[in-house]
């Protein structure tokens, strides 16, 4: 990608996320949370470029964007991959074994919780609870669930959608 590009990529990105602050015409520092969950809605991240503009619109340093972005587990600042993957650490699924099955998943991935995939193919989200705690241990797969999985099974739902997605078949 040349500078040139990048740039543009940026200023397109800007000038969409000044749409979505549009929607907030009397937007002052405590709409900062609501701005924030409405451009990650729109773009499924919070990107450099979106938290600038948000930060000029309500008149805050940018460090000030981020710090509260930061503080709220809900908000990501890379997008997501076209396999997202939900790991439950919620206390039936702990209890359960999903720390190694947290960490299989990890290894498989070569990701930690929070990032995306080099290549965009899979991103990876711990959760507190997802809510089938009679299923544990549980993950999600671009929101289909899969129960009493084990570090071996998951490694091959890994795989599984890995191909899956390399063939066109996403899930």
């Amino acid at each position: 990608m040349s500078p040139e590009s990048v740039g543009c990529a940026c200023a397109t990105e800007t000038l969409q996320a000044d749409a979505v602050l549009d929607r907030f015409p009397e937007a002052r520092r405590e709409h900062l949370i609501p701005i924030l969950q409405a451009v990650q809605d729109e773009f499924g991240y919070l990107s450099q470029a979106n938290m600038l503009a948000i930060g000029r619109r309500l008149n805050l340093p940018v460090s000030k964007v981020y710090g509260v972005a930061t503080f709220y587990n809900q908000f990501r600042f890379q997008p997501r991959g076209r396999v997202h993957c939900q790991v439950c650490r919620g206390t039936a699924c702990h209890v359960k074994g999903s720390a190694t099955v947290l960490e299989a998943i990890r290894q498989a991935l070569k990701i930690d919780p929070g990032q995306t995939s080099r290549d965009g193919q899979f991103s990876l989200e711990v959760v507190a609870c997802i809510g089938a705690c009679g299923l544990a241990p549980v993950v999600t797969m671009n929101g289909e669930f899969h129960a009493s999985v084990t570090p071996d099974s998951v490694r091959k739902l890994v795989q599984q959608y890995a191909k899956d997605t390399q063939n066109g078949n996403g899930k």
